[in-house]
């Protein structure tokens, strides 16, 4: 069990699914909560299997996948800082949809299917916040099959940079927005269902159009977002 400090509260309280519960509140969800470091590579969630707790990432990177046994895994989403995963199977009883795999070394909260729905049940306020994730992403979902259907390769590089311009990041709309996420060309091309070396390709346009750029770590920044809706039209 994590200690209760004013510190880990307040890690708490910036959390999209506590987001206005008050001091008694944190508390109680504080003395429930687990904490867990999955190293780069580890499987957080396993599709099928059932599950017996909800997570949420402080730090790091997971890639949310299915696998097949004679095709390419399917890499459905990049979750970062802040998100959830878990719950799904919680709620319905029934295993994950999906597996998700740490792609670096990722700090994670966790509390037991129990205390999750003691929660769910004691908080209303944490069950409105959590149906407005469950709302965002299916949002987000939609919007992705509307782009793999409509829109060529810049199109799709394109939304995929702004969602995590706009999920990972809190900037105003025109200022440029280094993306707290760390994502590869090859998880990029995985997302939206192109080869690496088309993706390379688009990449190279955007940052010769000024509309991306990339530091010597693998950092990309969005320089300018209304350049890359356009793509998206």
């Amino acid at each position: 069990m994590i200690e209760l400090t004013p510190e880990f509260l307040n890690t708490l309280v910036r959390l999209p699914l506590f987001r206005g519960l008050d001091g008694a509140g944190l508390e109680w969800v504080a003395r429930r909560m687990y904490q867990r470091i999955f190293p780069a590579g580890v499987a957080v969630l396993v599709a099928e299997q059932p599950g017996e707790a909800v997570y949420i990432i402080l730090q790091g990177v997971v890639k949310i996948v299915i696998d097949h046994a004679d095709k390419k895994p399917v890499v459905l989403s990049m979750m970062g800082a802040g998100e959830i995963l878990g719950e799904i199977s919680l709620l319905d009883s029934a295993g994950h949809s999906a597996s998700a795999v740490a792609l670096e070394d990722t700090l994670m909260l966790w509390m037991d299917k129990s205390s999750f729905h003691q929660m769910l049940d004691n908080f209303p306020i944490v069950s409105r916040n959590l149906v407005t994730i469950l709302s965002m992403r299916l949002r987000r979902n939609n919007e992705l099959i509307q782009a793999l259907a409509t829109m060529d390769t810049y199109g799709r590089v394109a939304r995929q940079l702004l969602v995590f311009a706009g999920n990972h990041v809190t900037s105003e709309e025109k200022k440029p927005v280094t993306l707290s996420i760390n994502i590869t060309q090859s998880d990029i091309a995985d997302l939206v269902g192109a080869s690496r070396r088309r993706v390379n390709q688009v990449m190279v346009a955007f940052r010769e159009q000024g509309l991306i750029s990339i530091n010597d770590a693998g950092k990309i920044t969005v320089l300018q977002r209304e350049g890359l809706m356009k793509f998206c039209k």
